[in-house]
């Protein structure tokens, strides 16, 4: 499960969902030219493009463990079990972005200041805290913390920008994840480059990243990991190319120092009328293979998930399938949201050796006369978890042997869609997991109710 990551379906549907074309899917062949426009050129200025804008998101959600499982807290000084989990916190983020100078070589800056508040700040209730809560070391909540979420330094030369400092990063391989009340963000350098009209390039080195619930830079974890180990920087490069209008690839590789390389294959394909029937095939393939001195010992593991979409006007029905094929879990960096398969929910369903399945439904209201409205039901389920075979110590697998978990969710969300509080979200999922004895993610019902609002100031 992931430690400190939310069940994500409901996205995942509604972003299949909006891409799909309300008229015929064209196949044709897009040949590789120079963009038509030069970004750099149509600058306006520093100040005259500046933007000051914000967010703030109510995130609220309630745990039940099942079957015998509970949480922990500090009672006295005495470790106290606890059946139930309550956190609440209201994130608001406010963003300074510049426009770039005039000029062949254009440079602009952003600088975005993170708040959080603790609107449960019972000790019971947080039980353990840090992981959503941010926490003292005795377990009584951080009332109130701030921190400097972005903070950065770009130089753009037509269509390419390199920027220096905190930033935010999306790619398969390193990506901020967004699912707590504040985001992830990362410290070192990022280039992007869109010279062509369909090939973009991505590449970056960074040495620390801003966790979601935590005020302070640290080193690189992985989200799997029974041994503690840290690295002190990531690099990634990948490509991002479009060659049919039906079409995306994308090919990226990272390494993670001292830990792993790793390599990932994406292919999104669509064809169809949704007005009749759209069809969406996405493959996402995964490689990793250890690296340096191997502190998260030896791995050699590939992961991949195969999903296909069809959508008749407001209704989408998904069939996933992922298989891992390695006695370790697919590992990814902690704090991070780089891990794109189609059964990454509450669980990862990443296993050792795992074979998951999952079958999807999701509903858009606009259809119906309600634009904005969504609901979604979905179940997954895992089987053939096999850690037997795993000789190391960097991954607390050995006892899975023949290890089964399942899951289901119901959800929704609202985007309005005008007036002052236009582009606001709110959202409630509500998802149930049961696993077999020595299956990590446990017996958990977890409900949660996120709203997020966005806002002008300048």
């Amino acid at each position: 499960m992931k430690k400190t990551s939310t069940a994500v379906f409901a996205l995942s549907l509604i972003a299949l969902s909006d891409t799909a074309q309300a008229k015929p899917t064209s196949q044709d062949f897009v040949p590789t030219q120079l963009a038509s426009s030069n970004a750099q050129s149509e600058a306006k200025g520093f100040v005259e493009e500046s933007t000051l804008t914000g967010s703030t998101r109510n995130w609220y959600a309630n745990e039940l463990k099942r079957r015998g499982d509970h949480f922990s807290y500090q009672k006295q000084g005495v470790a106290t079990d606890t059946s139930r989990r309550i956190n609440w916190v209201q994130g608001t983020i406010i963003d300074y972005s510049s426009g770039f100078t005039q000029g062949t070589v254009g440079f602009a800056t952003e600088v975005a200041l993170y708040n959080a508040v603790a609107l449960d700040r019972d000790r019971k209730d947080i039980a353990g805290g840090s992981n959503r809560t941010l926490t003292e070391n005795d377990g009584d909540a951080v009332g109130q913390w701030s921190k400097l979420g972005l903070g950065n330094i770009k130089a753009r030369v037509s269509n390419t920008t390199l920027t220096l400092g905190r930033q935010s990063v999306n790619t398969p391989v390193i990506a901020y994840v967004g699912n707590r009340a504040l985001p992830s963000s990362f410290e070192g350098v990022g280039l992007l480059s869109e010279e062509f009209n369909n090939l973009s390039f991505q590449a970056g080195s960074f040495d620390r990243v801003s966790p979601r619930t935590e005020q302070s830079l640290t080193k690189f974890t992985s989200e799997y990991s029974a041994n503690g180990a840290k690295a002190d920087r990531v690099d990634m490069a990948g490509l991002d190319y479009k060659p049919f209008k039906s079409l995306t690839t994308s090919l990226y590789a990272s390494n993670v120092e001292d830990f792993w390389h790793q390599y990932y294959l994406g292919v999104l394909h669509e064809m169809g009328d949704t007005n009749v029937l759209g069809l969406s095939t996405n493959l996402n393939y995964y490689k990793t293979k250890d690296s340096g001195t191997r502190k998260m010992g030896e791995i050699d593991n590939d992961t991949y998930s195969l999903s296909l979409t069809a959508t008749h006007n407001a209704h989408s029905f998904s069939i996933a399938y992922q298989e891992v094929k390695g006695d370790t879990y697919f590992d990814y960096v902690h704090d991070t949201n780089a891990i794109f398969l189609a059964n990454s929910l509450l669980s990862d369903f990443n296993g050792p050796n795992e074979k998951s399945v999952q079958l999807s439904y999701l509903l858009s209201m606009a259809e119906y006369g309600v634009p904005g409205l969504k609901f979604n039901i979905y179940q997954a389920r895992g089987f053939d978890i096999d850690g037997t075979h795993y000789k190391g110590t960097a991954y607390d697998v050995s006892k899975m042997n023949g290890e089964t978990h399942y899951e289901y969710g119901v959800g929704t969300s609202y985007t309005l869609q005008s007036g002052p509080l236009k582009a606001s979200t709110m959202r409630a999922t509500y998802t149930t997991h049961r696993a077999s004895a020595n299956q990590a993610d446990g017996n958990i019902n977890e409900l949660r109710v996120v709203t997020t609002i966005p806002f002008n100031i300048l």
